[in-house]
């Protein structure tokens, strides 16, 4: 290792008297050094160090122009962040106020002149050497930190796909192509897009909206997928699956599961307050509140075992005459002027087998609403 420090690293030698630089190069040459440039006017020092990127400063601090005191504040901003340049002073004062004012600004070695050549290059070499294992240890960090990045984007993604294989074995109970689940989330994140909220929320409102109707898997299949009108018994049973919903999301410091237990718990809410929880207007959460226009629309759009699909003209119409009764007005107005400006286009077709992969159609969308 000493052998390449001392072939590969550059050495900035500033000093406004010839022969004390041409004493020093010598003793470097000598010593196997071949990347040096010195420079007795002070004024190109920082041209010098930006250009030249040296490993080190050997450094004067009696110097017309501009001193060793002003050239170490000037370097420390020239410095990268988190960077590590070591200076060594080469002065003939060698006084304990001298050495102190140079050390607090950021010096890291003292000499004093007329210098010791043999001491001097092992000062020199030591400080290179720190410099050395400083960008080593700091390559290290940031190779872990590129790991554990890569690592927390891959748990990340496992947690996601989880997250959209558990909302689709839910919409199989009553949807048999399991796309449901999916069609909503793309279409709550268009029309919260629509409405102005920022990308990293909409981007949470596409994996959250997708678990709405999680709580599904607690609901016997012979009051799901009932062809006939509920009794009132079977209704209450239904409406469970808000809240069993809830207690499967519940207790989660991930984002993505804050939310949709939100949306799971109150995509029935109306903004009348005469939904299942008996919230009203702005108290429901947005994202439940986009959710349920979507969800709306996408149930009567699509058949299911106990009805068939209607027009999106009828959904549209059955959406927008509850408009201020069961769903926020402006949400209403919002997903209406989306619709029509995208042409009405559902994303059946956007949702491949799997039902993980969207293509980036113009949002119409979707969601139950059972």
């Amino acid at each position: 290792m000493q052998k390449e420090i001392i072939q590969t690293s550059r050495i900035l030698i500033v000093d406004d008297q010839p022969q004390n630089v041409l004493l020093l190069e010598r003793a470097l040459q000598s010593a196997g050094y071949v990347h040096m440039l010195s420079i007795t006017d002070s004024r190109e020092v920082l041209r010098a160090f930006t250009e030249f990127r040296p490993d080190l400063v050997a450094m004067d601090l009696r110097m017309p122009h501009v001193d060793g005191y002003d050239l170490l504040k000037q370097l420390r901003s020239r410095v990268a962040s988190g960077g590590f340049v070591p200076v060594l002073i080469l002065t003939s004062d060698n006084s304990r106020k001298a050495k102190q004012q140079a050390l607090s600004l950021g010096a890291k070695d003292f000499l004093t002149k007329p210098i010791d050549v043999g001491e001097a290059l092992l000062r020199i070499y030591n400080l290179l050497e720190t410099r050395w294992l400083y960008a080593e240890l700091q390559h290290h960090s940031e190779t872990l930190e590129q790991k554990v990045r890569l690592r927390t984007h891959e748990l990340e993604q496992a947690q996601l796909e989880i997250l959209q294989r558990l909302a689709r074995a839910a919409e199989y109970r009553d949807d048999c192509t399991g796309q449901h689940a999916q069609r909503v989330g793309q279409g709550a994140a268009r029309l919260g897009s629509a409405i102005g909220l920022s990308t990293e929320e909409v981007e949470l409102i596409r994996l959250a909206a997708p678990l709405h109707d999680v709580g599904k898997i607690g609901i016997p299949d012979g009051i799901l997928l009932k062809p006939s009108k509920l009794t009132v018994d079977e209704y209450v049973q239904i409406k469970r699956h808000t809240d069993i919903g809830r207690i499967i999301l519940s207790g989660s410091s991930f984002p993505i599961l804050q939310m949709a237990e939100r949306i799971a718990l109150y995509h029935h809410e109306r903004w009348d307050g005469t939904g299942y929880y008996g919230l009203a207007g702005e108290t429901i959460p947005l994202e439940a509140r986009i959710v349920s226009i979507v969800d709306v629309f996408d149930v009567i759009t699509h058949s299911r075992p106990y009805k068939e699909a209607a027009t999106v003209e009828t959904a549209l119409n059955s959406i927008e005459s509850e408009q201020g009764k069961q769903f926020d007005p402006n949400l209403v107005s919002a997903f209406i002027i989306l619709q029509k400006t995208d042409g009405l286009v559902c994303l059946s077709d956007a949702v491949t087998d799997s039902g993980f992969q969207i293509a980036e159609l113009p949002a119409t969308t979707v969601v139950s609403n059972g």
